[in-house]
């Protein structure tokens, strides 16, 4: 179900609690929500749509994808750049990594780890600021 986008900066400012199997209609809401929001944003946190659940929806070249409880173990090649969000006027500066390892759940709950680098990583650092109620 699409969700509205929070846009309280006391609540997305909180982190966010570890995701479990009962979260995935909170999951499925928040790619539903991604997908309405097509035009305008490739990435979202749980805590978008009002839940603060460890759970992002973000493109990946074309597909999009869920992660659970996702953390970064390693990442190398600072950069800065300005990004916007839905949750938040205008275009903040802020410092990224190009390329980044994380730590994650799948959709079966199943614990991955994969490496992500460029445009990718940008959106997985920014969703990951999000749940760790980071506002850029």
């Amino acid at each position: 179900m699409i969700k509205p986008i929070m846009t309280n900066e006391m609540f997305l400012a909180q982190p966010s609690a570890q995701a479990t199997v009962e979260d995935a209609q909170t999951a499925q809401d928040l790619l539903d929500t991604l997908a309405a929001h097509k035009h305008e944003c490739v990435g979202m946190a749980a805590n978008m749509i009002g839940v603060a659940k460890r759970i992002i929806a973000f493109d990946d070249e074309g597909t999009y994808r869920i992660m659970y409880n996702p953390e970064i173990i390693s990442k190398a090649g600072t950069y800065g750049t300005e990004e916007g969000c839905l949750s938040l006027a205008g275009r903040r500066p802020t410092t990224r990594y190009r390329t980044i390892r994380i730590r994650y759940e799948d959709v079966e709950f199943r614990e991955k780890t994969k490496s992500y680098t460029g445009w990718t990583a940008q959106i997985i650092q920014h969703e990951i600021d999000h749940i760790n109620g980071i506002i850029i």
